[in-house]
């Protein structure tokens, strides 16, 4: 599925999307990885990863547990540091030391498994608190910016209620709207939808085809084949801490070329 980015400035402020950038240079990757390996103690998570985003690309990845593929995500930020190799934000490498980190990962938005909500803070308050102590947003600015997303997640009638309150769906699209708040160039997830119960799943997943749709750079490690198929441009398929196959989600799902890739999707399909 090919997704066209929307020209720069033809979104407000209060809109999350690639046309906020306005940062790279023209032809210059959203995500760059060159040879990157990461190690806790003995066991190599990643062994030498060569991996190139376009801006309003949207690439899945899926592979076994502990194949390394939510590590990977992780460093793209540094949530996790890497053992070695490069990684470049929109051209700007992350790892020199005399990077202002913060304000590269206010570019990057982050959705994890297990929501991350503040749970003393009302919806209103977990989307208006990083806007104004990171980004320096007025309270009456944070405030606009996060009805807008809330709309947008189809909850902007529980801006006042409290994660307790809400159900797993509604609280993992509550973490998106806080993450589209903060006007990002791009957004990861972490398995969004792995922690909730079937019947919750389709409300998320709704809301990221949207994101997609209006051209907002992914990058999405799941085990949601059907969403994969339907919304990625690229499918990646990683296990031992390397990539073991990638291409065309379709083709990767019906005819995928390396036996281990068969083997795991005769599993999971």
């Amino acid at each position: 599925m090919s997704h066209t980015p929307p020209a720069a400035g033809a979104e407000p402020a209060a809109v999350a999307g690639p046309a906020a950038a306005g940062r790279a240079a023209p032809g210059v990757a959203a995500i760059d990885i060159r040879g990157l390996h990461k190690s806790f103690g003995d066991n190599k998570v990643l062994r030498g990863i060569d991996l190139t985003i376009n801006a309003g690309e949207v690439v899945c990845v899926i592979g076994p547990s502990g194949s390394g593929k939510s590590t990977l995500l992780r460093t793209v930020n540094l949530l996790e540091e890497p053992t070695g190799g490069s990684i470049r934000i929109e051209g700007v490498d992350i790892m020199d030391p005399e990077i202002d980190l913060d304000r590269i990962r206010t570019r990057i938005g982050m959705v994890f498994q297990s929501f991350n909500l503040f749970p003393h803070l009302s919806v209103l308050g977990n989307l208006t608190i990083a806007q104004r102590r990171v980004l320096g947003r007025s309270k009456e600015e944070s405030t606009s910016v996060a009805h807008a997303m809330l709309e947008r997640v189809g909850l902007v009638d529980k801006a006042d209620a409290y994660p307790a309150h809400l159900s797993g769906g509604q609280q993992q699209r509550v973490a998106i709207a806080r993450a589209l708040s903060m006007n990002p160039d791009m957004m990861l997830f972490d398995e969004p939808t792995s922690a909730l119960d079937p019947e919750l799943v389709g409300e998320v997943l709704a809301v990221m085809r949207d994101l997609a749709t209006s051209g907002m750079t992914m990058m999405v490690v799941t085990h949601e084949m059907p969403f994969a198929q339907e919304v990625g441009d690229r499918l990646i398929f990683m296990d031992g801490g390397v990539i073991v196959e990638q291409g065309d989600p379709r083709q990767v799902l019906t005819d995928p070329q390396q036996p281990r890739t068969r083997s795991f999707l005769s599993k999971v399909l």
